[in-house]
């Protein structure tokens, strides 16, 4: 089996994904290779070494730059340059990650394109996010939408609402990707990580043992939430102690949340990125996830592993992942809604232990990163070819 993954730029969960995919495949023998922008090649360093364990075959990584928007001549260019490489490499499988990449994959192994060299084999999409609602933006997006849905192969859908959308839109075969959080090194266990650890990270923060902390990790782009959080956050101050509101991550929304936090004189802490968000997670109070959009997120695995009481929006996949009570969700958009969770649960010692407790419930049957790979690779089985002449 060969296998062709495409991407286009990407800072954070879909390269995790194709690189634990790339390197996964790899490690059981099969031939991988790579395509996407040079920088997200440089970032998680997809072409370097070998996959996971002593076995596995090298990935091969080739430099295809496909934008983060719609860049007419670059997409042009894009789609050229995947139609040469596929048609050389001839992989059996081609599997592009969300709907710009796939959809310029779709157009690149179009049969309707007669000239030079033809990918032969089946094309699988991974979509990760919902598109933009409305505007220009929103316009382009629903198009590539339907380029995916019908041109691939195989859709594979992040979460139930983007199946049905897929599905709405006239995708010949939906299924569910498994998007698993990595598994770390530090047990994310409250009672594995010590009261010692606790207390220094809490010293670091600058907060005595009574103070909450009330915990935000992602990256600082409008899709998290972060706006959402703050509005919540200016309704909890009057809670005594008023919790220290700690956002871990980075992005370019950053020195925006900084001056709103400051107007709103908020008691916020930027932690920027970190390491140990495993341990952090195991030291708050709360973890929150205010997105306006998440598909599996990785860091609500993460949370639910770490045994912490969990406030989130009630999008995306985040049902799916929190099961019936390992969380509090509540409608996107609700500040109040979403600071009258978090009171809830610092000010009842009883439901934050029930949270808890249902949080390492429902980590148990989280999959892990071998039951992605077995996944992609019993898809990729099933997935008939594509014929030549289309």
């Amino acid at each position: 089996m060969k296998i062709a993954f495409v991407l286009g730029t990407s800072a954070g969960g879909t390269g995790r994904h194709v690189k634990m995919l790339a390197d996964g495949c790899a490690a059981r023998g099969v031939t991988v290779e790579v395509f996407g922008p040079a920088q997200t090649g440089r970032d998680f360093s997809f072409g370097v070494g070998r996959g996971p364990g002593a076995a596995g075959t090298p990935v091969g990584f080739t430099a295809v730059e496909i934008a983060d928007r719609p860049r007419l001549l670059g997409d042009l260019r894009a789609i050229v340059r995947l139609r040469r490489l596929l048609g050389a490499s001839r992989p059996g499988t081609v599997h592009a990650h969300g709907l710009r990449a796939g959809a310029l994959t779709a157009i690149a192994v179009a049969p309707a394109l007669t000239r030079g060299p033809r990918h032969a084999g089946a094309l699988t999409v991974t979509v990760h996010n919902a598109p933009p609602a409305g505007g220009v933006t929103g316009a382009i997006y629903r198009v590539l939408e339907l380029i995916v849905a019908r041109s691939a192969d195989s859709v594979l859908c992040v979460s139930a609402d983007l199946e049905a959308r897929m599905r709405a839109a006239g995708a010949r075969r939906v299924g569910h990707a498994v998007v698993p959080a990595p598994r770390v090194s530090v047990a994310a266990v409250p009672g594995d990580v010590s009261a010692e650890t606790r207390a220094a990270l809490r010293a670091e923060l600058g907060v005595g043992p009574d103070r909450p902390v009330v915990l935000a990790a992602g990256r600082l782009a409008a899709q998290k939430g972060f706006g959402l959080l703050f509005d919540a956050a200016a309704c909890w101050r009057d809670t005594h102690p008023e919790p220290l509101l700690v956002i871990a991550g980075e992005g370019p929304l950053e020195a925006e949340l900084r001056g709103r936090a400051a107007a709103l004189r908020l008691a916020v802490r930027f932690a920027g990125h970190r390491q140990d968000v495993p341990a952090l997670l195991a030291a708050a109070d709360v973890f929150v996830l205010p997105s306006a959009w998440e598909g599996q997120a990785l860091i609500l695995q993460e949370a639910l592993r770490a045994g912490v009481a969990i406030v989130a929006t009630r999008v995306g996949g985040n049902p799916e992942l929190a099961g019936g009570d390992a969380a509090i969700l509540v409608p996107p958009g609700d500040a109040a809604q979403f600071a009258a969770a978090v009171r809830a649960v610092l000010g009842d010692p009883a439901l934050a232990a029930r949270l808890r407790k249902a949080a390492l419930e429902q980590a148990r049957a989280l999959p892990d990163e071998d039951d992605a790979v077995a996944a992609a690779l019993a898809e990729y089985r099933r997935v008939p070819r594509r014929r030549p002449d289309g």
